[in-house]
């Protein structure tokens, strides 16, 4: 191997390693969130919510107030999914 390849190889493993981490704190934060709203979670730590909008089973990660990722503040119905979520009454599966 010459010094390139070798440059190139711990190039690439470190950028490997940087994206795996990166994955597990995401991973860590969202499941850290779940928690803390006292919802169930997937193997990933989202929360597993049902959807008020489209009135489906969904895996969403929360963000920093507890709301939904997919939350629409002019939507009423995320509004009160959100509301519930903070309350611990969202519907969940």
């Amino acid at each position: 191997m010459d010094g390139d390849s070798v440059k190139d190889s711990v190039r690439d493993v470190l950028a490997s390693a940087s994206r795996q981490v990166n994955e597990a704190r995401a991973a860590f934060t969202a499941a850290k969130r779940s928690a803390l709203a006292d919802l169930p979670q997937d193997d990933a730590g989202k929360a597993r919510i049902v959807c008020r909008r489209y009135a489906e089973r969904r895996a969403v990660a929360l963000d920093e107030n507890a709301r939904p990722a997919c939350f629409d503040a002019d939507h009423p119905d995320c509004q009160g999914c959100a509301e519930d979520v903070k309350d611990g009454t969202v519907e969940t599966w």
